[in-house]
């Protein structure tokens, strides 16, 4: 659950404690995510995005997207998305949706919603803009947009290092009018199940999404059973 495995380090730069050793905390700033729609979805996008997809309930706008890294590990720790500029007070997983607009049930008490993550990706993009501007055979997506061997490609604008960070990108649509795009960022360690959290001010409303990619879950687990021996 929320703060259990780890400390919570999302958007917070500076030198943290893991495991006993000190590590540089960065903010990586992505740019904007455009979401007419208000229909945020949180996904694998080379593996589990679709043109119907579960999505999480924000207000329509453009909203700053960051990346905390672990620059001592050089892995991403939490992807975010900026809702408002009030102080976050409480965090709390969040409760999807599903494509026809219906909620899915509260989680169990020790379970939580949010991205599983086959190929080492996760991603925040409109749900609508995918609809609208994604090609209408998903069967062509990785050849046509993922993998075309252009510049434009997901994979060349994740692997440039320009003007993000390699492993980040903030990628327009290959179909968009108004600017319709897509942020994207690798996944830490990699695959995986990683937890979609919402922060909260301390009016109750909702002013962050992170997806949270337990970065330093497996130190904290290892110094654990280490000091039970």
């Amino acid at each position: 659950m929320v703060g259990e495995s780890q400390e919570w380090l999302a958007l917070r730069p500076g030198t943290a404690d893991v495991g006993g050793e000190p590590h540089i905390i960065a903010v990586v700033d992505c740019g904007e995510l455009n979401l007419p729609s208000g229909r945020l979805v949180a996904a694998d996008p080379f593996v589990n995005l679709s043109r119907e997809n579960d999505y999480y309930a924000v207000p329509p706008g453009r909203y700053p997207v960051r990346v905390t890294m672990d620059e001592t590990l050089e892995r991403e720790m939490y992807l975010s998305l900026l809702i408002n500029s009030a102080a976050e007070v409480r965090r709390a997983p969040l409760v999807p949706y599903r494509p026809d607009g219906e909620r899915h049930p509260e989680p169990e008490p020790d379970e939580e919603y949010g991205v599983s993550v086959d190929a080492g990706t996760v991603c925040f993009v409109d749900g609508e803009a995918i609809l609208r501007c994604m090609p209408e055979a998903e069967t062509s997506w990785y050849l046509e947009v993922f993998d075309s061997g252009q510049p434009e490609s997901w994979f060349n604008q994740m692997d440039a290092g320009e003007p993000l960070p390699e492993g980040l990108a903030n990628i327009t649509l290959p179909g968009a009018a108004q600017g319709e795009n897509i942020v994207i960022c690798h996944s830490g360690w990699g695959d995986g199940f990683y937890p979609v959290i919402g922060g909260y001010d301390a009016a109750g409303d909702l002013v962050a999404v992170h997806i949270d990619l337990l970065l330093h879950a497996s130190i904290a687990e290892e110094a654990e059973e280490e000091e039970e021996e």
